[in-house]
């Protein structure tokens, strides 16, 4: 399968445009969220919305993840002695940190001040993902 991916020159092309829409749609969907937390769209009904965006967020995080472990398949060894890559790794670890700990304490239940700094913290967070992964391939 990863020998595919060189041998096929729009193939890695690709599984870049599957990992951009990914990202697009997770990111796309917490930011949804995110902003009715901080109390945009108080008219939208919370549990309702989460229920949609989250489900969306998650099949775009599980599509990103796929292409990219694909991607990492091809240059393992580059990708692990790169600082950038392992800083968006630590990050990653982190956003999924930060979600865990928002769902487990029941935030959306709450929508308080520490659902809200966890919020920003994912926007924070989430925009350092993206920013590493632009400059992998530039160190």
């Amino acid at each position: 399968m990863l020998a595919a991916l060189g041998a096929h020159p729009w193939a890695y092309p690709m599984l870049e445009v599957l990992h951009i829409l990914g990202l697009g749609l997770l990111l796309g969907n917490l930011t949804l969220l995110e902003l009715r937390v901080f109390g945009l769209g108080a008219a939208l009904p919370v549990q309702p919305l989460a229920r949609l965006s989250l489900g969306l967020a998650c099949v775009g995080f599980g599509l990103a993840a796929l292409s990219g472990l694909l991607m990492f398949g091809t240059q393992p060894q580059e990708l692990l002695a790169n600082r950038v890559f392992t800083a968006k790794m630590a990050l990653l670890m982190l956003a999924g940190c930060n979600a865990a700990w928002f769902h487990a304490r029941q935030s959306l239940q709450r929508l308080d001040g520490m659902a809200r700094l966890s919020m920003a913290m994912s926007a924070v967070l989430w925009l350092l993902v993206l920013t590493c992964g632009r400059w992998i391939g530039y160190v």
